[in-house]
């Protein structure tokens, strides 16, 4: 298993829940209604697979080895920026969560806040996905020693086949189709 490919691989699954997202968003706009199990579905993906799942991955596994073997000073930088855009986006979808319930609730003007989160989400994540991809994994291939990557290689394995025992890809990634397919992506 190359760990690098596979989370670039799951970018993809992640990028295309943010094209779910933007499409829950201009329905709040077509329609002055908000899909609330779609919402709902949108955020347990967020925080089960991309969060859970894939940034364990680089949080636990890839940025901890690139720390370890190059030191905090060589990527102190980068890595801080990745570490705070995965915040970032855990609390704009504590902010969607919040404005959902108030919306549910009555509070009718929240729906501004629920577009706004998903579209902040969305447009963070696009954007973080693309520096990973193309500067910090390539970056981590380049500087990390062979025996290095096998060791993150074997770490991501184990938590994936953890997962895979679970079904949580399969659970999510179907979640996402459905979403999909519901909205016209696919």
């Amino acid at each position: 298993m190359d760990a690098i490919d596979l989370m670039m691989e799951e970018h993809k699954y992640i990028s295309r829940g943010l094209k779910v997202f933007r499409k829950l968003s201009i329905d709040i706009l077509n329609t002055n209604t908000v899909d609330f199990a779609s919402y709902e579905k949108m955020i347990l993906f967020v925080r089960n697979y991309a969060d859970k799942h894939h940034h364990n991955k680089e949080e636990v596994v890839l940025f901890k080895k690139m720390e370890t073997q190059l030191g905090e000073k060589m990527v102190k930088g980068p890595l801080s920026g990745m570490y705070i855009e995965h915040d970032l986006g855990r609390q704009h979808i504590t902010l969607l969560e919040e404005a959902l319930v108030r919306v549910k609730n009555g509070d009718l003007d929240s729906q501004v806040d629920i577009i706004a989160n998903s579209i902040c989400y969305s447009d963070l994540l696009t954007r973080h996905i693309d520096k990973e991809d193309k500067l910090i994994y390539t970056f981590a291939r380049r500087v990390l020693s062979k025996a290095d990557i096998e060791d993150i290689n074997i770490s991501c394995e184990n938590l994936e086949s953890l997962a895979t025992e679970k079904q949580l890809q399969k659970k999510y990634i179907d979640a996402l189709e459905m979403l999909e397919m519901k909205y016209g992506l696919i």
